[in-house]
Formats: C-alpha cells, sequence, structure tokens
C-alpha cells in the first residue's frame, strides 16, 4: 500500500517532562495519538468523517521500542503512516525523532466501534471506497507485539476515582490515562532511575465516569508487569507490560 508519510514537529512543553526531563511516557502517547488523528483526518477516515456514521476509532494494542528514550529534547518529531487493514483492524506505525536520529519505533492496532450497537465494525467495509486504505502488507521489519502473561502475585496496588478531565471526545478514559495509573504502582526510586526501554499495552474493555480503577503491579528487576481492573466489578481493562533500563 502506498501512502504518503505524515510528519509533525512538536515543541515539548516543562508540563511535558519528568524531574530529570525525561518526556512523560503518557505525554508521548498523546503526541502519537495526536498525529494519528491529524494523519487520519487528511486522509478522511479520520472523526469528521465517522462522527456521521456513528463511528469511532478505538485502540486496541500498542508495541514501542526506543533505542534512546527522549530526555533533554525540546522539538520530537512524529512520523506516522497507517498500514491498512487486517481482517477486523487496522494498524498504523510511528517514528519519535529528533531531527533525522530516530530514538525509537511504535506499532498500533485500530478498531472501530458503533456506537448503536456497542460492537465493532468491519474496517475495509467502511472504507472500501478510501483510495488511501488498503489491505495490510506485512514487512520483514515489523515490531512484534510481546505477548503479556497473567500475574502470578501483586507486589503493588492503587485504586483511583476517574475523573471529569479523563475523559475524551468519546466520553470514555483516555487510553493515556492507563499508563499514568499504571506507573504510579511504581516506587519513586525506580521511576527516577530507570527509563522506557520496550513497552506493550493491550486495551481489553472501556470504562466510563462514575467508576473506579484497580492498578495492580508484578515487579520483576526491570520488567515490570501492569494490570488494570474496574474496581467494582474487576473486570479487566488493560494489560501492560514495560522493560526498563
Amino acid at each position: 500500500m502506498k501512502t504518503d508519510l505524515y510528519q509533525n514537529l512538536y515543541k515539548i512543553r516543562y508540563s511535558e517532562l519528568d524531574c530529570n526531563l525525561r518526556l512523560k511516557p503518557s505525554s508521548l502517547l498523546q503526541l502519537l495519538q495526536d498525529s494519528a488523528s491529524n494523519n487520519a483526518e487528511n486522509l478522511g477516515f479520520g472523526y469528521s468523517f465517522l462522527q456521521d456514521k456513528n463511528l469511532a476509532w478505538f485502540l486496541l494494542k500498542y508495541h514501542l521500542e526506543f533505542d534512546n528514550y527522549p530526555q533533554n529534547i525540546y522539538d520530537i518529531n512524529i512520523v506516522t503512516e497507517p498500514r491498512g487493514y487486517n481482517k477486523l483492524f487496522a494498524l498504523r506505525d510511528f517514528k519519535i525523532c529528533e531531527g533525522d536520529r530516530v530514538l525509537g519505533l511504535a506499532t498500533t492496532t485500530w478498531g472501530l466501534i458503533d456506537f448503536n450497537t456497542k460492537t465493532m465494525v468491519n474496517v475495509g467495509d467502511v472504507l472500501a471506497d478510501n483510495p488511501k486504505f488498503n489491505q495490510f502488507v506485512k514487512r520483514e521489519d515489523d515490531l512484534k507485539y510481546n505477548k503479556i502473561q497473567p500475574l502470578q502475585r501483586i507486589d503493588s496496588e492503587n485504586v483511583f476515582e476517574i475523573r471529569y478531565d479523563d475523559l475524551d471526545v468519546n466520553q470514555h478514559v483516555n487510553n493515556t490515562n492507563y499508563l499514568v495509573w499504571a506507573f504510579e504502582t511504581l516506587d519513586y526510586d525506580f521511576r527516577n532511575s530507570k527509563q522506557l526501554k520496550v513497552l506493550d499495552m493491550v486495551f481489553k474493555k472501556e470504562i466510563s465516569y462514575g467508576a473506579s480503577i484497580c492498578s495492580q503491579l508484578q515487579k520483576d528487576e526491570n520488567i515490570t508487569t501492569h494490570v488494570l481492573k474496574n474496581a467494582q466489578t474487576e473486570e479487566e481493562l488493560c494489560l501492560i507490560q514495560a522493560q526498563w533500563v
């Protein structure tokens, strides 16, 4: 599938940095989302196209790998490319760069949900007439998702109330918040001395205002595994695995 790469240069604000001048992981995910949304809008399958059909994109999976996690960097170029659809799902890749230097790579999987029926719809059927969106073609250098294993124990656990400001345009919790709640179970010394090398996220179920999130952690040296649940129903909402250096 031949598509134009979409690039956007972002000026990093101090509010998006941690106390070691590293880009907050949640801020990075917001930049990726922003870039994906802008590109989809430009190519004719973004928010304005889907709104009239009562459809919305939702993120299913993330995989990110970093050679150099962004630190002491104030201009980041996000390059993104829609890779097309594979059965029900759409795939999108990213490069995270400082100038010409690639800091990290990401791949994502997306679905479309019908607000009327609360069910997934076939991405290929909805976008069949869009010449910018074709079937996914695998490449040799494609990133691979890591399988996130179930927790064998709980080393730390926190509960969070969902705030109004946690909601997105679809009235659901924005997925960047899951990462904030997950990493809040890590102690200060660990977060202060480590930076992300690999991140996997799997989104399983949405949650809305009025509920609470239970964030559970299993910590094994430089690998942390996180499960976020609905605190009331105990349904799993998001699985996360992070490798740190």
